[in-house]
């Protein structure tokens, strides 16, 4: 319990620091890959507190010199933490509007230019990732992507919504494939409390929209969803240690 304290103290701090630092910064100037590092310490802060340390694999497979949508799992809010800690290039979420009306934090989310997706609204839903693909494009980023559109409560992977392939076709871009592992035992459904795991990022070979000419989004859809399915199997068959 006084870990789970911990972590909540933590959370709300690191909120109000990196938040407004974000914030006070944007009236003056606009520097995208300092509000990343803000994005990065907050998450970084928070795995710390959790005693949570994130191994990533696959790096090799998220590059530099190319803008990509990343595809992951999502089990936990530590999915976001962990990701946002080790993803080595520039990088932007997709998440739902809801987000924007947290005090603070809403506000410091849309100045560090994450991006908020109005699912009751599918014309504007379909502007939101239009931007998220001319952002990505002018900036050779990331943009992250849940496709589950919400957690998963039984830790395995749910039907996919097409928003993340609709944007990976239409900008051009490759899908990198990543599955989230651990985080799941950390803070179950409807427990509160937190339980120190080691989380694990893997990200898969990317997958071209461009390999299949013709691809209808829901084929594209399916073959990353296969992958990601392929990836959790192969890790699950692993013995504990590994």
């Amino acid at each position: 319990m006084i870990r789970t304290l911990w972590v909540f103290v933590v959370i709300i701090a690191a909120t109000v620091w990196y938040g407004s630092i974000a914030i006070v910064d944007s009236l003056f100037r606009s520097r995208v890959e300092y509000y990343i590092e803000l994005t990065r310490g907050w998450a970084r802060a928070i795995l710390r507190a959790s005693a949570t340390p994130v191994v990533a694999h696959g790096l090799e497979n998220v590059r530099r010199d190319s803008p990509m949508v990343v595809v992951s799992n999502h089990v936990s809010w530590y999915d976001i933490f962990a990701i946002a800690g080790v993803i080595p290039v520039p990088f932007h979420f997709v998440a739902k509007k809801e987000l924007e009306s947290i005090p603070l934090f809403g506000r410091a989310w849309k100045t560090a230019g994450h991006i908020s997706i109005d699912r009751s609204d599918r014309q504007k839903a379909i502007e939101s990732l239009r931007r998220a693909g001319q952002q990505i494009r002018a900036r050779n980023s990331a943009v992250v992507i849940f496709p589950e559109g919400t957690r998963s409560r039984t830790g395995r992977l749910q039907p996919f919504k097409k928003g993340a392939f609709t944007l990976a076709v239409e900008a051009g871009v490759p899908i990198v494939p990543t599955v989230v592992v651990g985080s799941f035992d950390i803070m179950r459904p409807d427990d509160w409390r937190v339980h120190p795991r080691t989380i694990h990022v893997h990200f898969g070979e990317p997958v071209s929209p461009r390999e299949v000419p013709g691809e209808s989004t829901d084929r594209l859809m399916e073959r990353v969803r296969g992958r990601m399915v392929e990836m959790l199997e192969r890790l699950e068959a692993l013995p504990p240690e590994a």
